[in-house]
């Protein structure tokens, strides 16, 4: 692990640090996301269809699936950007219809495609969101801003505007963001993009230290092989159902192969699309999820 990572990391994580504590018991005691029959319809499309999904704390959930499966739009749902057609999102116990202000306080949300004020530099942006969260524009706060923009490698550029960040700048900034308010809940769409294979590893050992120390990740990818190396359970998505869900042993299981995670999503998929026919997407509009 990096060193500055191993300097840093605690020190915003502290609320949920038990490094004496079993995770395997204590943890996975608690119900941290639950989908109920969630749906998202576009007229006569289901790009969301009757998704159901319980997911414990402490878990690394990855949420795989072929384009226009639904993820994204999943996870649009599940981080209050689009309003389900149909069912439930709780978290951490929350109704996130009943109780929006009490479930987003939990999450943590770092989009596949991160929307910043590029005219605010870093600080002001993180200070920004800080005010969202209602985290107090103190000494604390500060603290806590610093120590995230060095964990990142971004404190030399702190006080530059953000339209002068890289792309691989930008979405560290974003993760930054997500992560300081200390959220017991991280959803996140395609968190390698754009970052380099160092940036890759510090983010990677980011997210598994976050779980060690109590928060759940809700991941989508289409890296079949970040998922191998991150993710402890995977649900598969596709034309908006899930068709599997389980361990990597489960899912291999489940393909009747032996492989690694690349070969049995294959052919999950495959037999899926074998069973029910090509997608009939010529004569239907295109599934507005990824």
């Amino acid at each position: 692990m990096p060193t500055i990572l191993k300097n840093h990391y605690a020190l915003y994580m502290e609320p949920f640090t038990t490094p004496s504590v079993d995770r395997s018991v204590t943890f996975y005691e608690t119900i941290m996301i639950r989908l109920i029959n969630l749906s998202k319809r576009y007229k006569s499309l289901r790009a969301v269809d009757g998704i159901n999904l319980e997911i414990k704390q402490g878990a690394r959930f990855g949420f795989l699936g072929p384009n226009g499966a639904g993820k994204t739009t999943t996870i649009k749902m599940m981080a209050s950007v689009l309003m389900p057609s149909d069912g439930q999102i709780i978290i951490n116990g929350h109704d996130l219809a009943k109780d929006p202000v009490a479930a987003k306080k939990c999450v943590g949300f770092i989009p596949d495609r991160p929307f910043l004020y590029e005219k605010l530099t870093g600080l002001e942006f993180l200070h920004f969101v800080g005010g969202l969260y209602g985290l107090a524009n103190d000494g604390e706060l500060n603290h806590r801003i610093s120590e995230l923009l060095d964990l990142f490698g971004l404190a030399r550029w702190g006080e530059e505007l953000i339209e002068g960040y890289s792309h691989g700048m930008k979405q560290r900034l974003v993760m930054c963001g997500a992560l300081v308010h200390r959220p017991k809940v991280l959803i996140v769409d395609e968190p390698m993009v754009g970052l380099d294979p160092r940036g890759a590893r510090l983010v990677k050992d980011i997210f598994k230290d976050q779980v060690e120390n109590g928060a759940t990740l809700f991941m989508s990818t289409h890296s079949l092989d970040v998922a191998q190396e991150i993710c402890d359970e995977i649900a598969i998505i596709q034309e908006g159902r899930l068709i599997a869900q389980g361990t990597s042993e489960t899912l291999r299981r489940q393909a009747g192969i032996d492989g690694n995670l690349e070969e049995v999503f294959l052919r999950l998929t495959e037999e899926k699309e074998d069973l029910h026919g090509p997608s009939d997407a010529s004569t239907t509009p295109r599934n507005p999820g990824a």
